[in-house]
């Protein structure tokens, strides 16, 4: 070969290159593209399910049980029939830990009145436990742990905030919903869309 063909040959391999690089970068900017329409697409299918999703969450939920801190167990379908609030919450979480006594004392307010309240705990068993034996709740609690989590997402928490809270009225259908901290205003309006 001589020093002309292997100049040419060379040039043409460069040019390979350079078209197969450019080529490459077309299809990763494609493909990370496309997976970040697709992690769009499911964050917009979180927060805006189509209601027959959003009722198979529900009836998910319903059939929910869960062990509670003191023993036994706590399973959804026993609240059926009346209102209930459920509180998502965890001992790492300072704005849960804010609203908790708000919480009971309106469970205590309106037991009465056959509202009931339930806080799914999304923690680990044994510090759920520590702090209920330090400030004890009079409202019933689960220990759901990342179940607990991905029940909320399901129940429209598309960021899995916590605290995260819902209302149910007597006949089970999801009323409200909220990501943050619950205040008097809030527990005041759900009551009364279910009285």
């Amino acid at each position: 070969m001589t020093d002309q063909e292997n100049s040419k040959t060379q040039t043409a391999s460069e040019e390979g290159l350079r078209d197969g690089g450019v080529a490459r970068r077309h299809w990763i900017t494609a493909g990370v593209a496309a997976a970040a329409g697709l992690a769009g697409a499911f964050v917009a299918w979180q927060k805006y399910q189509p209601q027959g999703v959003m009722d198979v969450a529900v009836q998910n939920f319903w059939g929910q049980s869960f062990e509670k801190p003191e023993g036994g167990t706590l399973e959804m379908k026993a609240f059926r029939g009346k209102p209930l609030l459920v509180n998502f919450w965890a001992t790492w979480c300072p704005p849960c830990i804010e609203e908790l006594p708000l919480i009971d004392a309106f469970y205590k307010a309106n037991q009465s009145k056959s509202f009931q309240v339930v806080g799914l705990a999304v923690d680990q068993p044994s510090q759920v436990r520590r702090f209920l034996t330090q400030k004890p709740l009079q409202f019933p609690n689960g220990l759901a742990g990342m179940v607990g989590s991905e029940l909320g997402v399901s129940l429209g928490n598309a960021q899995s905030a916590l605290p995260y809270s819902v209302l149910f009225d007597a006949k089970g259908r999801l009323l409200a919903q909220k990501a943050g901290k619950l205040d008097q205003k809030d527990l005041d309006s759900w009551l009364q869309k279910v009285t």
